[in-house]
């Protein structure tokens, strides 16, 4: 799989039919498709070049989906949407938890499909893209002894070490840090991240932020930086100050 100028695909499932159906979607959008059905033709088509995004089912002929995309989030930030029949809460949330950025459910409307794969493609493009703002202009704020440098796309915790994000999770902390001690609902933060096309049931953010939550909260079951206010979503409470140059 080289590396083209083309948006890149790597779609994994075990099943001919959805691999089809969902090469036949994403080359009518212009995009270029890789497939594979196992893990051990997951990792021969990555040692053939990086796809943008990567559609993974979640059981592949008895391997464990949840296993390859926790592999997977070890080795690189690529794009993750967990594709899968089953409905149980429980494998959505730990997909989400081990650092997919998305996920869809079985049987699925093709144009939920494109609209999530957008909105995925779209925030790493404008994360890897940079901030409009001169390159000597910094845009960083501290907060509970955090950094957050939103010119670098980096979060730097009390002692000074990086702490990786996902391109959800830096852009949901983004929409917390912009809008500090205001009430933010579900539909509201989905809009200020550009997020996709999504139900009332679905528990996206719900996810994000409990991933989030782990990684700067002292007790992420008793949060002091990201409230949840009952009935209309979250409130970032934090004192947030300008870095120091």
């Amino acid at each position: 799989m080289q590396r083209t100028s083309k948006t890149s695909i790597l779609v994994v499932d075990d099943d001919p039919k959805i691999r089809t159906l969902l090469r036949r979607l994403f080359e009518g959008e212009g995009w270029q498709v890789s497939e594979a059905s196992s893990r051990d033709e997951v990792r021969n088509q990555l040692a053939g070049g990086r796809p943008d995004l990567i559609t993974l089912d979640l059981v592949l002929g008895g391997e464990d989906g949840l296993t390859i995309a926790r592999e997977l989030r070890q080795e690189s930030n690529i794009p993750i949407i967990m594709v899968s029949g089953k409905g149980d809460t429980i494998d959505r949330v730990v997909g989400l938890e081990i650092g997919a950025d998305d996920y869809i459910t079985k049987p699925f409307h093709l144009r939920e499909v494109l609209a999530r794969v957008r909105a995925v493609l779209r925030r790493t493009e404008e994360a890897s893209a940079g901030p409009s703002l001169s390159p000597s202009v910094r845009e960083a704020f501290c907060f509970g002894g955090f950094t957050v440098d939103l010119s670098k796309r980096e979060l730097h915790g009390p002692d000074g070490t990086l702490i990786p994000l996902t391109t959800a999770e830096f852009a949901l902390l983004e929409v917390f840090v912009r809008n500090v001690n205001r009430v933010l609902s579900r539909d509201r933060i989905m809009d200020l991240t550009k997020g996709h096309e999504w139900n009332p049931l679905d528990r996206t953010i719900d996810n994000h932020v409990a991933r989030l939550r782990k990684k700067i909260e002292h007790d992420p079951e008793s949060p002091l930086l990201i409230k949840t206010v009952r009935g209309v979503g979250y409130s970032f409470t934090a004192d947030v100050v300008p870095a120091r140059a």
